[in-house]
C-alpha cells in the first residue's frame, strides 16, 4: 500500500467535509478498495472510514416501504424479521452474497454505491424501484445507475440509505462462478406500486432492465411469459468464464426461475 491519511468520522457531515478532497476515498465494507490499495491500484490521499456513523446504520419500515442504512452488514439484512416479512426476496438475495466472511462484512450501501456488475444489491435496487438516499438528495434506481462502477453520486456525496417499496411479489436467481461467486447472470423481477420491474446483473457491463420481459410478466405473471424472450448478446460481458451468447441465455434461465420464487 501507498501512504495515506485515515479519518474516521461520526457524522455524515464530517465525512463529507473530508471527502471534498478530490484524492479522498470513502470506505465501509472494504471489500473492493482494500485489495485495490494492496494490489497499488488505488493511490488516494485519506481514507475516510464510515463504519463510525450511526446514524448510516439499521433497518426500519416507514410506511409502505423498508429502509435500509447503508452500513447495515448484508448478514443484517438477510436475518431482519422486517426485510424476511416484507420484501423475502431481497433476504434471500442478501443471504446469498459472497461467502459468511464477506455477508458479515459488507455493506449494502458499499456494495450499491461501488456498482460492480456483479454485484447483487443493483438488481434488488432497479428490481424493486428503490430510492437512493444520499448527504444531498435522493435518487431514483433509474437514474443512480450509469455504467460499469459508475453512479450518480458525486465525489463529496454520500449514499446514506436505500428505501425500498414493499411490492405484492418479487424474486430473484442467479447463476455464479462456482470459484469467485460473482454473479455471471441474475436476474431480480417484481410486481407492486413501481409496476413490473425486470433487472438483470452480472451479464452486462451494468445492471439494466429487460423492458419485453416487464412487458410479458405485465400481461401474464408466469415463468412460461419470459420463458421464450431472448436476451440480446449485444454488449454483453465476454470472458474466460462465460460468453455473451452463454450470458444471454442464462438471463432467460433466471428470469424464469426468478419469477417462479416470486410466485
Amino acid at each position: 500500500m501507498y501512504d495515506f491519511a485515515y479519518h474516521k468520522p461520526s457524522t455524515v457531515a464530517d465525512a463529507v467535509k473530508l471527502l471534498a478532497d478530490p484524492d479522498a476515498k470513502a470506505v465501509s465494507g472494504g471489500h473492493t478498495l482494500i485489495p485495490a490499495l494492496k494490489h497499488r491500484l488505488n493511490k488516494p490521499s485519506a481514507l475516510v472510514d464510515l463504519s463510525g456513523i450511526a446514524e448510516m446504520k439499521g433497518i426500519r419500515r416507514a410506511g409502505n416501504a423498508i429502509v435500509i442504512g447503508a452500513l447495515t452488514r448484508h448478514v443484517e439484512v438477510a436475518d431482519s424479521a422486517e426485510v424476511k416479512a416484507a420484501i423475502p426476496a431481497l433476504a434471500y438475495l442478501a443471504g446469498h452474497i459472497g461467502d459468511v466472511q464477506v455477508r458479515n462484512r459488507g455493506t449494502i450501501g458499499g456494495s450499491v454505491a461501488n456498482n460492480d456488475p456483479a454485484a447483487d444489491y443493483p438488481a434488488a435496487v432497479l428490481g424493486l424501484g428503490a430510492t437512493v438516499h444520499t448527504s444531498k438528495r435522493k435518487i431514483a434506481a433509474d437514474e443512480f445507475f450509469l455504467g460499469m462502477f459508475t453512479t450518480a453520486l458525486e465525489q463529496d456525496e454520500i449514499l446514506t440509505a436505500v428505501e425500498f417499496p414493499i411490492p405484492e411479489k418479487a424474486g430473484y436467481a442467479k447463476m455464479k462462478n462456482p470459484a469467485s461467486r460473482y454473479v455471471m447472470a441474475g436476474v431480480f423481477v417484481s410486481k407492486g406500486p413501481m409496476g413490473v420491474r425486470v433487472a438483470v446483473n452480472g451479464a452486462g457491463p451494468c445492471v439494466f432492465r429487460q423492458a419485453e420481459m416487464e412487458k410479458a410478466l405485465a400481461a401474464n405473471w408466469s415463468a412460461d411469459a419470459v420463458a421464450g424472450i431472448r436476451q440480446s448478446a449485444e454488449g454483453l460481458n465476454s470472458d474466460i468464464h462465460g460468453s455473451a451468447e452463454y450470458r444471454a441465455h442464462l438471463v432467460t434461465v433466471m428470469a424464469k426461475r426468478a419469477v417462479a420464487a416470486a410466485g
